[in-house]
Parts: structure tokens; sequence; C-alpha cells
């Protein structure tokens, strides 16, 4: 999977849950969950659910702990996938 394919389905996941619709628009793999689109950290459990379901994985509280942005969650995927 491509990586501008990726952002647009995070894009798609975490857009119920982003306070901030002008970071939203402009995401890319910098982008910070909590900091840039201000995600709460229940609404950030959701969102790893919601990843979770889309892709048929299961991310570990190790794993968790680290997808803060974009490029953690894109990695993440990506390794779990593989």
């Amino acid at each position: 999977m491509d990586k501008e394919t990726l952002i647009a389905e995070l894009k798609t996941i975490v857009k119920p849950y982003a306070k901030d619709e002008a970071a939203l628009a402009n995401i890319n793999e910098n982008t910070d969950f909590i900091n840039d689109l201000k995600i709460n950290s229940a609404n950030l459990v959701d969102v790893i659910l919601d990843v979770e379901e889309k892709y048929n994985i299961v991310i570990d509280n190790e794993s968790m702990e680290k997808m803060v942005n974009v490029k953690a969650a894109m990695e993440i995927i990506e390794s779990k996938l593989a």
C-alpha cells in the first residue's frame, strides 16, 4: 500500500475525532494526533480500535503507546500487515 493511500485512509478514520479541521485538511506523516488534530486520549483509543477494525489487525499495548502521530501509525499498520 502506498503512502498517499494510507494517509488518506487514516484521514478518514481520524476525521470524526479531530477537533482541528485545518490540520486535518493538511494531514501528513508528521501530523501529531493530539497536538495537531486536538484528539483527546480517550478518542485516540477509538482511533486505534477503528484502525484495528479497518485493517483486521491487533495493535498491542506497546505499539499503542507509540501511535501518537501519522508516521508511527503508518509504520505500525505496515508492520502488522507484512
